[in-house]
């Protein structure tokens, strides 16, 4: 999630989707803590919840939601690193997941309070960074690739090389995230993103320097908008916003490149200092019931982790590869993970291509 957009997609009707999908069995367990008088605080992305979920949920329950967001998973960690956060449920992402359990900052799942841990899709369980949903679950996932306008730019680009082209310079937005832009570096040469090798890194860092010239900004939060008003022709992104970009302006197109990248997904966890947490598992089961992951998924356009989603959203999120990738992009694609004392180097190497 990374899916940095400052504003809240308000969508009407939300709630009348809610209830039980007789596909999925969802479950919503009861137990002694029915939330009465309670106050749960979410932790999450900007652009992930808007108050009619919200409001959903606190009528089931009783019980007051607080939401505050973040927008980036460094921001998260720090916030919650200050030991005066006092959240219960957070979104972090994938290989934030891992140093977060490392440093004992999740408590572990009780997944009998949360049946509906079982509607997550094959495809998303042993998951590199918490095989055993020990930590989280995950929540929504997707795929990091170009978003261009198919109207300057006619043919679909294929590589990654395309954002080092001369001929978009000025044009061309990338991401404000540093595991991000060097992976897309590293593949580009033919690398594992996840390289820990200082070498490797330092080669990757140089052809980011070569490249700034070309680069309008580097944004996590509006590049989509920036590819709608014609700003930039190229965008390093995630799917998700190019899809609602895609609706603004139909000639925006999204691609995996050849040489693969990062595939994703925002996971669903529990602070160990969470002063609730029977009732922050009963909200992970909720933002988990069918209905409710249909409606957020059709909102977001991203691909939900419940397997039953992605035959019951809107056609045309269905059948659109910056949601649901096909299975052939998905197999070049590669998971992030901790970069162990390696991010020393991934940490010195943006600083310098940001100061350069």
């Amino acid at each position: 999630m990374r899916k940095l957009l400052k504003k809240l997609v308000g969508v009407a009707g939300v709630i009348a989707l809610l209830g039980c999908s007789p596909s999925s069995s969802d479950g919503d367990p009861k137990g002694s803590d029915t939330g009465t008088s309670q106050v749960l605080y979410y932790f999450t992305w900007s652009d992930y919840v808007d108050r009619d979920l919200v409001q959903g949920f606190e009528r089931r329950t009783g019980a007051r939601v607080v939401v505050d967001t973040f927008s980036s998973n460094e921001e998260l960690l720090a916030k919650v690193q200050s030991g005066v956060s006092g959240y219960d449920v957070v979104v972090p992402s994938d290989f934030m997941v891992s140093i977060m359990a490392m440093q004992g900052l999740l408590a572990e799942l009780e997944l009998s309070g949360i049946p509906n841990a079982e509607l997550i899709d094959p495809f998303l369980q042993q998951l590199p960074f918490d095989p055993h949903h020990k930590f989280s679950l995950p929540y929504f996932w997707g795929t990091v690739g170009i978003g261009y306008d198919s109207s300057v730019i006619l043919t679909p680009p294929t590589s990654w090389e395309i954002l080092w082209d001369p001929r978009y310079k000025g044009r061309i937005s990338m991401l404000d995230d540093q595991r991000e832009v060097i992976g897309l570096a590293l593949r580009a040469m033919g690398y594992s993103l996840n390289s820990r090798d200082p070498a490797l890194i330092e080669r990757a860092k140089q052809k980011l320097i070569q490249q700034k010239p070309l680069v309008k900004v580097y944004t996590s939060e509006s590049f989509d908008q920036l590819l709608v008003s014609g700003d930039v022709v190229l965008a390093h992104a995630w799917g998700g916003p190019i899809a609602r970009a895609m609706r603004e302006r139909p000639s925006i197109r999204y691609v995996v490149p050849r040489e693969g990248g990062t595939i994703w997904t925002d996971c669903l966890a529990v602070l160990n200092t969470s002063r609730h947490k029977a009732l922050a598992f009963r909200f992970i089961n909720y933002l988990l019931e069918t209905d409710v992951a249909v409606a957020t998924s059709n909102r977001l356009l991203f691909a939900s982790s419940n397997r039953f989603v992605k035959d019951r959203v809107d056609p045309g999120v269905r059948n659109n590869p910056a949601v649901y990738p096909p299975d052939a992009v998905i197999e070049r694609m590669e998971w992030m993970v901790d970069a162990g004392e390696a991010i020393r180097f991934y940490d010195r190497a943006w600083t310098e291509l940001k100061v350069h």
